[in-house]
C-alpha cells in the first residue's frame, strides 16, 4: 500500500499504464461505486497521458445506458433494476471493447445512449491508432460479461457513507434535491454495489485499487 499526493497517484497510474504492452489499443476499466471519483480520476489520468502524447480515447458507461423505461422497469428505486437492467453491455461490447481488443478494427464508436434526450445516440464511428489508450469510467465494469475485455482494472474504492455525503454535496451544489438523492443511493445505489460485491466480487479482480477516500492524499494498491 502506498499513500501520496493526487498528482503522485496519478502518476503512478500513469507508470502502469506505459507498462503495459498490447497488440492492440489498451482497455483500461475505471470501476467504483457512484461518486467515488472515477470519472475525475479518467480525466485527471487522461490530461497526463495526452501531454506524454499518448492518444486517449475518453468514454464512459453513463453513454451505455438503456432508455429509461427499460433501466426502471423494476421500479426507479430496485437495486436489482440497477444492477441487471441499466447498461446496454452487448453495445459496449460490440460496438467499443472488441472493436480495440485482439484482433479488432479499431473502428469503434463512444456512446450509443443520449441521456439529455432519452433517445439511441449513434456518433460517428472514429479509427483508433493501435497504441491508443481508452480510459472508461463506470460501475459494474468488473463483472464476468465484462471482465475479460479489460486489459488494465482499477477500482475506486471509497467507503459507502462517504459516497452518500458525496452526492448530497453535489446535489446542493446543482441545486438537487438532498432528499432525492439519499432515497436513491439508500434503495437503489448502494443495495446495487452491495449485490455487484457478492456476486462479483470485482477488488479481487483489480489490477491496482485506489482508495479515495482522502481525495487530495489517496492510497492506492498494486496487485500484479
Amino acid at each position: 500500500m502506498d499513500q501520496g499526493t493526487r498528482g503522485e497517484l496519478i502518476s503512478r497510474l500513469a507508470e502502469a499504464i506505459s507498462s503495459v504492452t498490447t497488440a492492440h489499443p489498451l482497455r483500461v476499466a475505471i470501476d467504483g461505486p457512484p461518486a467515488s471519483g472515477k470519472t475525475t480520476l479518467a480525466d485527471e489520468l487522461a490530461v497526463v497521458l495526452r501531454a506524454q502524447d499518448r492518444d486517449v480515447v475518453r468514454a464512459t458507461i453513463d453513454d451505455f445506458l438503456v432508455p429509461r423505461a427499460q433501466r426502471y422497469r423494476r421500479g426507479q428505486y430496485s437495486a436489482e433494476g440497477c444492477y441487471f437492467d441499466a447498461h446496454d453491455r452487448a453495445a459496449l461490447c460490440r460496438v467499443l471493447l472488441d472493436p480495440l481488443g485482439p484482433g479488432g478494427h479499431r473502428w469503434f464508436q463512444h456512446a450509443v445512449y443520449d441521456a439529455d434526450t432519452d433517445t439511441p445516440s449513434s456518433p460517428p464511428a472514429t479509427t483508433a491508432p493501435a497504441d491508443a489508450v481508452l480510459l472508461f469510467d463506470g460501475v459494474f465494469l468488473l463483472r464476468p460479461e465484462l471482465i475479460h475485455r479489460w486489459d488494465l482494472r482499477i477500482f475506486v474504492s471509497v467507503p459507502f457513507e462517504q459516497t452518500v455525503e458525496r452526492a448530497r454535496d453535489r446535489g446542493a451544489a446543482l441545486a438537487g434535491s438532498t432528499a432525492e438523492i439519499e432515497r436513491s443511493w439508500r434503495n437503489r445505489y448502494i443495495p446495487s454495489q452491495q449485490l455487484y460485491f457478492a456476486t462479483a466480487r470485482p477488488t479481487d479482480h483489480a489490477d491496482i485499487i485506489v482508495y479515495n477516500d482522502q481525495l487530495q492524499r489517496p492510497a492506492w494498491e498494486v496487485r500484479r
